[in-house]
């Protein structure tokens, strides 16, 4: 189940995502300059699969990728097992939350410049 953000809601039933769909959930309404997912499951044996998606993309390029993330992990509590960052056109970006294994997408918007600065 996703919440607001895109994020993985634990249920008793089920804690499975399928981070294809969570990625096109969190991009909806943004445009995505470039991103770095990784998946992991900590355990004995598994390699890690990094997921990339390099600015200037081309639409064969976004295909790949996001052919790449079409799998099920398990976003409940235990061990993170999805990482990495979605880079917007608008100036925010999208980073991975966990929380007792928990994981979520959150999205990060750049704070107003204080006048001390300017």
């Amino acid at each position: 189940m996703l919440g607001g953000n895109g994020a993985c809601t634990l249920t008793y039933i089920l804690s499975n995502m399928n981070a294809r769909q969570e990625f096109l959930n969190i991009c909806e309404d943004k445009v995505v300059v470039c991103a770095s997912i990784t998946y992991d499951q900590w355990s004995p044996g598994f390699t890690a699969r990094p997921s990339l998606l390099k600015c200037d993309y081309t639409g064969e390029e976004y295909k790949i990728f996001l052919d790449s993330l079409d799998f099920e992990y398990d976003c409940g509590y235990g061990s993170q097992e999805l990482f990495g960052t979605i880079w917007f056109d608008d100036g925010t970006w999208a980073t991975r939350g966990e929380y007792d294994g928990s994981e979520w997408w959150y999205i990060n918007s750049r704070p107003e410049i204080p006048d001390s600065l300017k």
